[in-house]
C-alpha cells in the first residue's frame, strides 16, 4: 500500500470534518509526512510531539484536531480533554477491528467525552477511529474544502464518505459502542 493514502486519509478526513480547524496536534514518532498534509490547509497550525503521556501533559490547550498513534487510556483521555476545544476531533491511528474486547473498553472510555465515535478505512485493510465532540464525519463534511485542496493524490469527498462504511458483521459486533 502506498503510505501517502494513509497520511491523506488521516489528516484530510479530520480537517474536512471540523468546521473551522486552526490548530492540529500530531502525536507520532514519524509526524513529518502528516505535517506535510496539514500544510495543504491554509491557516492551520500544526504541532507534533512524541507518543507519550509525558509529552502530551506538557502541551497547552486549544487544539481542534488531534491525530494520535498513542493508544487511549484514562490518563490519555484526561490530557486529550484538557487540550481539545469543545467542538474538536480525535483520530486514533491503527485501530484493529478484530481486537473486539480491547476496543470495547476503549470505546466506553471515549463515549464519556465524545458524541460521535466511528471507525474509518485509511487504505487497504487499515482502519482508524474518529471521535468527535460535535461534528459528524459524513453529515458535516466541508465539501468545498475536501474537493478543492491542491496536491492530493488520493483523498476526495467521495472517499471521505465511503471510508466510514463498514460491513454488517462489524456493526453487529460493536452494536452500542460505535456512536453515529
Amino acid at each position: 500500500m502506498r503510505k501517502f493514502i494513509q497520511n491523506e486519509m488521516l489528516i484530510h478526513t479530520a480537517l474536512c470534518t471540523n468546521k473551522d480547524p486552526k490548530r492540529v496536534l500530531i502525536i507520532s514518532k514519524d509526524a513529518s509526512k502528516l505535517e506535510k498534509e496539514v500544510q495543504k490547509h491554509k491557516g492551520v497550525a500544526c504541532t507534533s510531539i512524541d507518543p507519550s503521556l509525558e509529552a502530551l501533559s506538557s502541551v497547552d490547550a486549544g487544539f481542534d484536531v488531534i491525530i494520535s498513534d498513542l493508544g487511549i487510556s484514562e490518563a490519555m483521555l484526561a490530557h486529550t480533554n484538557r487540550v481539545l476545544n469543545s467542538d474538536a476531533l480525535l483520530v486514533l491511528n491503527n485501530l484493529n477491528l478484530d481486537d473486539v474486547s480491547s476496543n470495547k473498553e476503549m470505546l466506553s472510555l471515549l463515549a464519556k467525552s465524545f458524541k460521535i465515535i466511528m471507525p474509518f478505512y485509511i487504505g487497504g485493510e487499515k482502519t482508524a477511529l474518529l471521535a468527535s465532540k460535535e461534528y459528524h464525519p459524513t453529515a458535516d463534511i466541508i465539501l468545498h474544502r475536501a474537493d478543492l485542496l491542491d496536491g492530493l493524490e488520493y483523498y476526495n469527498s467521495d472517499l471521505h464518505r465511503a471510508a466510514f462504511a463498514v460491513g454488517n458483521y462489524i456493526r453487529k459486533e460493536y452494536l452500542g459502542y460505535f456512536k453515529n
